[in-house]
């Protein structure tokens, strides 16, 4: 089941979901909106072979701006600001806003589950599905995480568990 604004709260107020930096206005009726950092990654053009080892770093560079343009087809990492900590029966899915997605701003484009557990800032996965150029800047609310319980608990222990960018 989804959690709406005031289960949300209440869970903020027991200490079982964290959000570093908090904003009491980023907590929407059924979301929290979070808000891009400055740091980015762009992929450097090499050819990739795709296995289960594969480190995006090595194909991507590390640099912070205080705007990305994105041409049409245009893709880069980015990463939010805050830093959310689930509890073990709480799962998230990181999703775009609409009033960005009817420009053409994806924000998710395959990997949105958030696992119960999780305890980290969100890479984002940035792609211009549209026409027009579009700029981003460090602190846009530019996604939302939508929350809900999971029937049992488990905690993430996987390759990403103490991501950065």
């Amino acid at each position: 089941m989804i959690l709406t604004k005031k289960v949300i709260f209440e869970e903020i107020r027991k200490g079982k979901i964290k959000i570093t930096p908090f904003r009491k206005a980023n907590i929407g009726p059924a979301s929290i909106d979070l808000t891009l950092d400055n740091k980015f990654r762009i992929h450097t053009g090499k050819r990739i072979v795709l296995g289960e080892n594969i480190d995006y770093k090595k194909y991507t560079r590390l640099v912070k701006k205080n705007n990305i343009v994105l041409k049409p087809g245009d893709f880069v990492l980015g990463i939010t600001k805050e830093q959310v900590r689930l509890p073990e029966d709480v799962c998230g899915i990181l999703t775009g806003r609409t009033r960005f997605a009817r420009l053409g701003l994806g924000i998710h484009v395959t990997a949105s589950l958030v696992q119960p557990g999780a305890n980290n800032k969100q890479v984002l996965e940035i792609k211009n599905l549209g026409s027009s150029e579009l700029i981003i800047k460090p602190g846009l609310k530019i996604c939302q995480l939508i929350l809900e319980r999971t029937e049992g608990k488990a905690k993430y222990r996987g390759k990403f568990r103490k991501q950065t960018l």
